[in-house]
């Protein structure tokens, strides 16, 4: 049924009583008008008898002395009798001046007309009037008049009804429009505040009865579709918060189990320790009856078994490696993909028993990723058939890939320690061999000259091999003891400067050269590895001098900023770098050594040194530009 809204009823309630209303107040005005038009016909039929008297008594004086004055007058008489007569007859709006319009008036000034026309020869004949013709006349004027009246106390009486009942039609309005106020607005609006304070007393049983097609009926009817809703959520509340509690519960546990084995991955452990922790933790968070952790090796097409809890001896014998593709666990490391096998159904990719020999009705395998490349996955064994929500699904990939980041990450401090360990042994054996395995060459030499002297029995010639022979034991000793402290040198963070003033004082108390240090300057921290470097080609240098220079003295500067400077300079006896080989055994070995060094942390080496003007090892490192990178 179509809306029929409330400010249509209420303006059609209006057009009808001011339709009323107009239509009363027009009738007491058109009756007013009449009322007022018949008065005026009164007084001129009144106006008729006067008008007859004195045509009579004109003609009378004219009888007694005829003059044309007299005459003249009684002509002009006849004429505006004849006029008001006239005007009686046809009415004049514009007074307003009409006679009622009822079948006596109009017989009784048909009457009066010819009355009338009978009278006015006698006014103007030479006898005169007759006095019976001007009473008659004058009897109908007066009949004609109380005619007049009666019909004006007709209209006055319908006129004080009228008003009456106008009085009764607003005294009734204002009833009717307060009780329609009340049908319409006021008993909607108390219904609807019934029901919402039922509604706030919690109260869903609470309805408003729908018995109109307004607004209001429409306002009803969303309160009672409002409070089905209201009422069916209320009575099913308590199951949907039991619901998301438990969805809640849920995500919670999701999160603690990520927070957990990344705070556990964030650790240091080693790659067994790593494995081992995240089994336990991973079967524990799930709710599995067993879980395993297998990786790959490098290109040879399967997973091998690293870490297990919960799997039966001859389950590991059997299952210690898996070829990719040979079962639900290969299929998910071949394709880096989450499979989740139901061992009570028949599938083609299951092609190993053990799982179900074991007494397991499911089992879930995820791929260990390390950027979209599987490198192993890990298991987890249930009792009963299991299926994998979407957020779990998620959860079991996220862990791991984290899991694959972690042993990732292990592998490469693993391989960047093997590269480290390897860059010092290369850099000890060129040390030993271009120091002291160079001085055991030369003791060897000397010991076979010593020999041939000893056996030719040439003495002077003996003092003096066994004499070289005592330096270079010496020299070599020296040596040792330098690479000794040398690869015993550690730098803490933030800590070059002590280290350089450690290494300083170890130099003078040895060799007895006097040292000093100058730092200057601030700047940012730089990596204990990069301080161990530069500490290593400061440790060089020093050697260098202690060996070659003869020097008295060594001056090392530190400056620090967004450029380090590290410069070791001497006073020794200097050399000419143009003149010297790099291919020769005089170029010593240290120099490369140090520029090897520098360049590991990319860092510049400059040497300057002039015969007799000492030498000067510079090492530049520009550390804000590295920071940067």
């Amino acid at each position: 049924m179509a809306l029929q809204k409330l400010s249509s009823k209420l303006v059609v309630t209006q057009i009808v009583f001011l339709t009323i209303a107009v239509t009363a107040i027009g009738l007491t005005l058109y009756i007013s008008w009449q009322l007022e038009g018949t008065a005026a016909a009164i007084n001129d039929a009144g106006s008729l008898r006067m008008r007859a008297y004195r045509l009579a008594y004109l003609a009378r004086v004219e009888l007694a002395s005829p003059s044309e004055t007299t005459r003249a007058t009684i002509e002009r008489e006849v004429d505006e009798f004849a006029h008001v007569f006239q005007t009686l007859r046809v009415g004049d709006s514009a007074r307003p001046l009409f006679l009622p319009k009822s079948a006596a008036v109009d017989q009784q000034m048909q009457a009066l007309g010819e009355a009338w026309r009978a009278l006015v020869p006698g006014l103007t004949s030479p006898l005169g009037p007759d006095r019976a013709h001007v009473e008659s006349f004058v009897s109908l004027v007066n009949t004609l008049v109380r005619t007049i009246e009666a019909d004006v106390a007709t209209s006055t009486s319908l006129l004080r009804a009228t008003q009456f009942g106008l009085i009764a039609l607003a005294i009734a309005g204002a009833v009717a429009l307060m009780y329609l106020s009340f049908l319409f607005v006021v008993r909607p609006v108390n219904r609807l505040q019934e029901g919402l304070e039922r509604m706030a007393r919690a109260d869903f049983s609470a309805r408003v009865p729908v018995d109109s097609h307004d607004e209001f009926g429409a306002l009803a009817q969303g309160f009672n579709t409002m409070a089905d809703q209201l009422h069916g959520l209320y009575s099913t509340l308590e199951a949907r918060v039991a619901g998301k509690t438990r969805s809640l519960a849920e995500q919670n546990r999701r999160l603690a189990t990520l927070y957990d084995l990344t705070a556990f991955l964030g650790s240091p452990n080693s790659l067994e320790e790593l494995c081992r922790g995240f089994v336990h933790r991973i079967v524990n968070a799930t709710g599995a009856k067993a879980g395993a952790v297998r990786l790959s090796n490098h290109g040879d097409g399967a997973v091998h078994m690293y870490a297990a809890q919960g799997l039966p001896e001859g389950f590991l014998a059997a299952e210690d490696y898996v070829r990719c593709g040979e079962c639900a666990c290969g299929d998910a490391a071949g394709r880096g993909r989450v499979t989740v096998q139901a061992l009570g159904e028949r599938r083609a990719a299951v092609t190993l028993p053990h799982c179900r020999d074991a007494g397991f009705a499911s089992v879930v395998a995820v791929p260990i990723a390390v950027q979209q490349q599987a490198i192993g996955i890990f298991n987890l064994f249930f009792d009963e058939a299991r299926e994998l929500g979407v957020e779990e699904r998620h959860m079991l990939e996220a862990l791991g890939s984290h899991l694959g980041v972690t042993i990732e990450s292990l592998r490469l401090v693993s391989r960047d320690k093997e590269l480290a360990v390897s860059e010092e042994r290369n850099l000890l054996a060129q040390e030993l061999h271009d120091s002291i395995a160079q001085a055991l060459a030369f003791l060897n030499l000397q010991v076979q000259m010593l020999r041939d002297a000893i056996r030719k029995e040439k003495r002077d010639d003996v003092r003096v091999i066994v004499s070289e022979i005592e330096a270079g034991v010496q020299e070599s000793y020296a040596d040792v003891r330098e690479l000794l402290t040398h690869f015993r040198t550690r730098v803490g963070q933030a800590d070059l400067e002590h280290s350089l003033r450690g290494m300083l004082a170890k130099f003078e108390h040895q060799t007895g050269i006097a040292t000093d240090l100058k730092v200057a300057g601030t700047g940012v921290t730089i990596a204990p590895d990069t301080q161990l470097q530069m500490a290593h080609v400061v440790h060089e240098a020093l050697s260098n001098a202690r060996k070659h220079s003869g020097c008295t003295r060594v001056d090392v500067e530190l400056e620090r900023g967004p450029t380090y400077r590290l410069t070791v300079r001497d006073d020794g006896r200097g050399f000419d770098p143009q003149a010297r080989d790099p291919a020769s055994h005089d170029d010593h070995v240290g120099l490369r050594i140090m520029r090897e060094r520098a360049s590991r942390v990319g860092a510049a080496l400059t040497v300057r040194s002039s015969p007799g003007a000492g030498t000067e090892v510079s090492l530049t490192l520009p550390v804000a530009r590295k920071e940067a990178a």
